[in-house]
């Protein structure tokens, strides 16, 4: 386990179930009662949740075994699990480079056979980004399809737990245990009320005979030549059992990442406010100046990234700033989810490499932000739209694996699943 993969290696056993037998890792911004829940922070190095998330709950009853908590960026800030307190993850299927975050802890472990499953969460890609770089698939669902309590959350309005596996069906069935309505979390739905089911295992049969696929010209845009080329061969392979596709324009795309980044970040200066040394995190002393004890909790507890985006954030919701930055980037999220819509009109799903990029060498993108924040420019804007999206391994690029991102309609899983496991 040399990558690094897990912060806290405790197991929790389940009963029995369908995942009898499996062990299940997951993410350490996911609450687990009795075992200590990190998020990746000095800030919560010693936090012990009194209570399980829903989805943990959900897998103890189905059987799984919980073999420790994985290792991620801090707080879910960051697109190569280089941002950890806990220090670095490396990817097992590409040694030298990093595994994607921030849920890279969960890829890693899946990746190198450490773990038969696991949970990631994704706000902006953060369960695709690692599922492509480590070769192995991911799924971020419909917000709403799985609940979020317990979840200690980067950006409520974006994010949603999702699973990670070394296969399409295996990720389906890991699905269907943690998907269904919460009356502890008033987002979830029930699939059932939009047309669909909890079936998603059964739905990984490959069958994508008369599926259209629309392709987005701006996903394609800018993305390394190596990539296209192992996605448009993805592509081909689907044609060649039935499938066929035409290119689309979504020009909101060219602000999804801006707008996600103004979201992502307002909510999150919003989120982790609570962590002042008093009410939660590492305490700060009391010298008699309430101020500068947040401030030293707060400036030991948090690493730079996590900063970074607090303070841009909290500019961006700021009087006289708001309706400039955040009201905007709301605007533009309309937009997105707008063109989306429009290009389902002719199309059962939508097609894009995951990463427009292979994975970075460790260490490559710590000193330039903006460089780690443009690799996000194919996930983000799925979660602007509340939409699910799967990543599956299509190839590799001198042993850099590949992921291809596919898109479907609000609470359309099962068309998803049923195209990527044509695939993987």
């Amino acid at each position: 386990m040399s990558h690094n993969g897990y912060i806290t290696e405790e197991e929790i056993a389940g009963e029995d179930g369908p995942l009898a037998g499996k062990t299940v890792a997951v993410k350490d911004n996911i609450s687990t009662e009795g075992v200590r829940t990190t998020c990746g922070s000095a800030m919560l190095e010693e936090y012990v949740p009194p209570y399980d998330a829903t989805v943990v709950d959900n897998l103890l009853d189905a059987g799984a075994t919980i073999p420790g908590k994985t290792n991620m960026d801090e707080f879910g800030m960051g697109t190569t699990t280089e941002t950890s307190a806990f220090g670095p993850v490396e990817n097992p299927a590409a040694p030298g480079h990093v595994p994607g975050g921030s849920s890279g802890g969960s890829a890693a472990v899946v990746a190198a056979g450490d773990a038969d499953l696991a949970l990631g969460t994704d706000t902006g890609g953060s369960v695709r980004c690692p599922a492509a770089f480590c070769g192995v698939v991911g799924i971020k669902p419909t917000y709403g399809l799985v609940s979020r309590y317990g979840l200690i959350a980067y950006a409520n309005s974006l994010e949603q737990i999702g699973p990670i596996a070394p296969t399409v069906e295996d990720a389906a069935e890991l699905l269907e245990v943690i998907a269904g309505p919460d009356e502890r979390d008033g987002t979830t739905h029930d699939a059932r009320d939009h047309g669909t089911d909890y079936e998603f295992a059964a739905a990984a049969d490959g069958d994508v005979e008369g599926l259209e696929i629309g392709v987005p010209t701006e996903l394609l845009d800018g993305a390394e030549d190596t990539v296209v080329e192992q996605f448009w061969a993805a592509v081909e392979e689907l044609e060649e059992q039935g499938a066929s596709y035409h290119e689309v324009s979504l020009p909101s795309l060219e602000h999804a990442v801006e707008a996600y980044y103004v979201i992502a970040m307002s909510e999150a200066s919003s989120n982790l406010a609570r962590f002042d040394g008093v009410r939660y995190g590492k305490s700060g002393g009391y010298d008699g100046n309430w101020n500068e004890s947040f401030a030293r909790s707060r400036e030991e507890g948090f690493g730079e990234e996590v900063k970074r985006r607090i303070l841009l954030g909290t500019y961006a919701l700021s009087a006289g700033y708001q309706d400039k930055y955040y009201k905007k980037a709301q605007d533009a999220r309309a937009w997105v989810q707008q063109d989306f819509d429009e290009a389902f009109e002719d199309a059962d799903v939508l097609a894009s490499p995951t990463m427009p990029i292979t994975p970075f060498e460790m260490g490559e993108s710590l000193d330039d932000p903006l460089k780690m924040y443009l690799a996000d420019a194919n996930t983000t804007p799925v979660n602007l739209a509340n939409l699910p999206a799967i990543s599956v391994p299509v190839g590799d690029d001198s042993g850099l694996p590949v992921g291809l991102q596919i898109v479907g309609q609000s609470f359309g899983e099962k068309q998803i699943i049923r195209a990527g496991s044509a695939l993987a």
